[in-house]
């Protein structure tokens, strides 16, 4: 009997695939933290359910922020893998974000052009609403979808992925992510999270070539759940 890690939240496995509900604060891949990533928790836990005697091979697709949680996509073969890098490139995919935002925007729903130009040093991306010398576009479209006494529930469609994009993008029309410091939120969230969720991502299967959609809840916390209910 294999146990699945306590913090592994698996939406979906196949031979091709493993598809993870990723917490706020875990990251995808390993980084200058050495923290373990999430990459090597699914790993370890492929070789233990498969009793593998070497590594696991494990793909990473994409990633979300280490504050964001949601959906991740890893390929467990390199054919999936390089099927998946290229339906990411060419934008063959739909993502659909959650974000909760305390200043209501202006429009209920609306579709944002920015260009974004991103600063290394502060690992952070500036919106412009023109081109600036490396910029790039970005674009997605959001709608209201519920306004709670303090805070508002936004869904995102992406149409972009440009770096920081939405927390960039949102903060540019005055309503940073709950959470979200380096986006303008007055303060943080005590877990060190912040108030954006990858909720659905709708892609064409590697291998069985079908669309398919994944979707992750929400995080378990008093904000999310009155978002919810």
């Amino acid at each position: 009997m294999h146990s699945t890690p306590k913090n592994l939240q698996i939406i979906f496995e196949d031979n091709h695939l493993i598809v993870i509900n990723k917490r706020s604060g875990d990251i995808v891949q390993g980084d200058k933290t050495g923290d373990l990533p999430l990459s090597e928790i699914v790993k370890l836990y492929l070789k233990d359910k498969y009793n593998k005697p070497g590594d696991a091979y494990l793909g990473v697709v994409h990633r979300l922020d280490r504050p964001t949680s949601g959906v991740v996509i890893f390929s467990k073969t390199s054919k999936a893998l390089s099927r998946l890098n290229k339906a990411f490139a060419n934008r063959d995919t739909k993502k659909t974000y959650w974000a909760v935002v305390k200043n209501k925007p202006k429009q209920k729903s609306s579709r944002l052009i920015h260009y974004l130009k991103r600063n290394p040093k502060q690992n952070k991306s500036y919106a412009h609403i023109k081109p600036v010398p490396e910029s790039k576009e970005a674009i997605l479209s959001y709608q209201l979808i519920k306004s709670l006494d303090n805070y508002h529930l936004l869904e995102v469609a992406l149409e972009t992925g440009r770096h920081h994009q939405i927390r960039s993008q949102l903060s540019a029309i005055g309503s940073p992510i709950k959470g979200d410091l380096k986006y303008g939120f007055d303060r943080s969230n005590k877990d060190g999270s912040i108030h954006l969720h990858a909720r659905k991502l709708t892609i064409t299967h590697p291998v069985r070539k079908e669309q398919i959609t994944f979707e992750a809840a929400a995080p378990d916390d008093v904000i999310w759940n009155n978002c919810m209910s």
